[in-house]
């Protein structure tokens, strides 16, 4: 397994990145599609299953788990893990609420032993989930709000980071990437800040003809 960068011929499919933010991911999962369609959006439907899901669930959710974390062993650069510091990206519910999901944390912790893993951004208020929220309905978190909803943890900030991977599993229109590389940047001016995604979202294809139906309309 190798690492995909995104770049100039995929990055207006992430309407929030801009140039100078990296961003590597694995696989690709298609939007509007459940789980049977790929072998990927079944991993990230399982990674996703909230905590409050059933048992058998919640192994499903566990065994998605420790696959991103051994396909993320298998692709990340073991010298750049000799110096990064993982940060997971928090996940839509605070810590008090039931929902709260720490899976990227779990992901990280998993991809080997002694790697530096912090939770360096906190969320200090429960937001939607945005796999849950139509994109119609203009309800989705901005950048600008989630800056205002992150803070650093102040207490985990020594030593200094090196370098940062900010992991998340799928990258959408990057509003969390660039929220966290905002708020890491402030504190730590001088460290590069990559983002890691278990996959990037993609749309399926239209249906064949649907094109030329528009024109003729």
């Amino acid at each position: 397994m190798r690492l995909s960068e995104i770049d100039d011929s995929n990055r207006p499919d992430h309407t929030r990145l801009i140039n100078g933010d990296r961003c590597l991911f694995m696989f690709e999962y298609t939007s509007g599609r459940d789980y049977s369609f790929s072998a990927t959006n079944d991993l990230i439907n399982n990674l996703k299953k909230k905590p409050t899901a059933s048992q058998i669930q919640l192994r499903y959710k566990a065994g998605a788990i420790n696959r991103c974390a051994t396909e993320l062993r298998e692709a990340l650069n073991p010298q750049w893990l000799d110096i990064a510091t993982i940060v997971p990206v928090p996940g839509s519910k605070a810590n008090d609420h039931p929902d709260f999901d720490n899976r990227m944390e779990s992901v990280a912790q998993l991809i080997r032993p002694g790697l530096d893993v912090r939770n360096l951004v906190i969320q200090s208020e429960s937001t939607a989930a945005a796999h849950e929220v139509a994109a119609v309905n203009g309800d989705r978190v901005t950048v600008d709000e989630l800056v205002q909803l992150y803070r650093i943890n102040e207490n985990l900030v020594a030593p200094p980071p090196r370098a940062i991977g900010v992991l998340d599993d799928v990258l959408t229109a990057g509003t969390h990437f660039r929220a966290m590389k905002i708020i890491l940047s402030h504190r730590f001016p001088n460290v590069d800040i990559t983002g890691i995604f278990i996959a990037r979202r993609v749309f399926p294809p239209a249906p064949v003809g649907f094109e030329a139906l528009q024109i003729e309309l």
